[in-house]
């Protein structure tokens, strides 16, 4: 399988994130959002937390379960995490106005051996990397995910006054110069590595914010301490499966040819 093209593989490394709009058509997120609808969720709390995170919506229908290896995604998810990539854990959000916002984690620095992002004679080598599939429109505009460019490849850790900044802010617009709301419509997916330094920014749109994040690691680590399960009542080719199993070295098969 063919990877990232140039400009792609340049991108990530100069940012730690790409958005890749246009992911999936109108027709794909009425799909899914339809599957959510139909879920009757409670409404999102304004805190941060389980309040406003939704999980097990692969049982929900093939619409996410296609989202998995989604061709818009495959060769990234190939060139990041490599032929052997794993789920590692996942999870959608939806946030409705005066939604705050979530504090900034990650960086380059402190250097943590589950989240990171090296370059080896031209090939990137991300660990736990996100996949943030968009359902609605998010951007300065709206908030959502924010990040600071840049920053996977820090070495030095976020300064304290940018963190209170973020954790103060009530809207976008208040947010410190260094950090950014990445425009991405729906449709589109977020891609990042979770050694770039990210968080939520305050949600102030009309409509409510649905995104969902599928997280995978390289195939010898994990991140979370609860393995995936298969999902039950939905049919998954061979390389949907593969990406569930947990992880090893010994012995496993490429997802990914």
């Amino acid at each position: 399988m063919e990877g990232m093209t140039h400009r792609q593989r340049y991108q990530f490394d100069l940012d730690g994130y790409l958005v890749i709009e246009d992911a999936l058509d109108e027709d794909e997120v009425a799909a899914l959002n339809d599957l959510i609808d139909s879920q009757e969720l409670p409404p999102p709390t304004e805190e941060t937390g389980s309040g406003r995170r939704f999980r097990g919506y692969f049982e929900w229908g093939q619409p996410f379960v296609d989202l998995l290896d989604h061709e818009a995604i495959a060769p990234i998810l190939y060139d990041l995490l490599g032929a052997k990539a794993r789920l590692d854990h996942y999870y959608g959000i939806y946030m409705e106005a005066g939604g705050e916002t979530l504090h900034l984690h990650g960086g380059g620095t402190p250097y943590d051996p589950s989240q990171y992002y090296h370059n080896r004679n031209e090939q990137p080598y991300s660990g736990l990397t996100v996949f943030a599939w968009n359902l609605a429109p998010t951007g300065p505009e709206y908030g959502g995910f924010c990040c600071i460019p840049g920053s996977h490849r820090a070495n030095y850790q976020t300064p304290s006054e940018v963190n209170e900044a973020v954790e103060a802010a009530t809207t976008p617009a208040e947010l410190p110069p260094e950090v950014v709301v990445p425009e991405a419509p729906a449709g589109s997916v977020v891609i990042f590595t979770e050694a770039l330094t990210h968080g939520t920014a305050p949600w102030v749109a009309d409509h409510q914010r649905r995104s969902v994040l599928n997280k995978y690691s390289p195939h010898h680590m994990t991140w979370s301490n609860t393995p995936p399960e298969l999902p039950a009542g939905v049919e998954l080719t061979d390389r949907q499966e593969q990406l569930f199993e947990p992880p090893y070295v010994w012995r496993r098969d490429p997802v990914f040819e």
